[in-house]
């Protein structure tokens, strides 16, 4: 999976263009992109679109544990079985189990397989959340990955702006950024890298999905079609990188006893390998 890309949920027409676009997935949004007026309206029309069955992965970003909605977005949308459901304001371990038993409850209820829905929090919109991204407590069988964000970070921590007046991230989104990257590492799910909200800034987005893909993020999200593009084009392994990853297996293949093998004037060791062998893998099928 390369692109992610949110639409609000009470909008049929973004919906449609949503299913439309090459996105990888879509986030149909009952939190931030809906009125607290159109919440109904909204559930009822992400379990008709989950109800048609398409053909794209679809997560439900449901409202945060602190509001009266979460438990009626997820009534609303398991029984139709999205493949994933977005958590957000996710302070750790303590409301990813929360979470789970609440799935495995309706996924009972609905007969659908218990596990079958993924979970994918937003794991850095609060200052407790960065916290305890450290804390090693065992997390769910069900977590699918983690995306990070400094929109709401920055908002709870009391900073003027998560950017400085270069445009990068502050130090301290930096460091969410960077935790968020090794915990989804360390429980071997996948990173997602935050939105970039100036979808006209073509090239500023192809940096920043640039720098994701160099650090180790394999899919970005996204806040609008118009980037789904280049998104999907950045975290799309290259021909180039292709290659050079075949050179690497092959010259493994060569010398199966080998720690390390000489490869175009440099030495390559076994973690050479493996990061050979995910290029390839994402190469094969770049949006599963």
């Amino acid at each position: 999976m390369r692109s992610l890309l949110f639409v609000p949920g009470d909008s049929d027409r973004k919906i449609a263009k949503g299913l439309a676009s090459a996105a990888d997935a879509l986030i149909l949004d009952l939190e931030d992109a809906v009125a607290q007026d159109r919440k109904q309206a909204a559930r009822a029309l992400c379990a008709e679109v989950l109800s048609q069955k398409p053909a794209k992965l679809i997560f439900v970003r449901i409202n945060a544990f602190d509001t009266p909605y979460a438990v009626e977005d997820l009534a609303a949308v398991i029984r139709h079985a999205p493949f994933g459901v977005m958590l957000p304001k996710c302070n750790g371990a303590a409301d990813l189990q929360r979470l789970d038993l609440m799935l495995e409850t309706l996924e009972v209820r609905e007969g659908i397989a218990v596990g079958h829905t993924k979970v994918l929090p937003v794991a850095t919109e609060t200052a407790t959340a960065v916290l305890n991204l450290t804390s090693g407590a065992k997390l769910p069988s069900r977590l699918y990955g983690m995306l990070w964000g400094a929109e709401d970070l920055a908002a709870d921590i009391g900073a003027l702006s998560n950017r400085d007046a270069a445009g990068n991230y502050t130090p301290l989104c930096q460091l969410a950024r960077n935790l968020c990257l090794l915990a989804a590492a360390s429980t071997g799910t996948v990173p997602v890298d935050a939105v970039y909200t100036n979808f006209r800034d073509t090239e500023g987005l192809r940096v920043e999905a640039q720098d994701a893909v160099r650090d180790g993020f394999t899919a970005k999200a996204a806040i609008h079609p118009d980037q789904v593009e280049t998104i999907n084009d950045v975290f799309t392994p290259s021909p180039e990188a292709c290659a050079h990853a075949r050179q690497i297996v092959a010259a493994f293949a060569a010398a199966p006893d080998s720690g390390a093998v000489a490869l175009n004037g440099r030495m390559l060791d076994r973690p050479h390998l493996r990061s050979a062998h995910r290029v390839l893998a994402r190469a094969g099928n770049p949006a599963a």
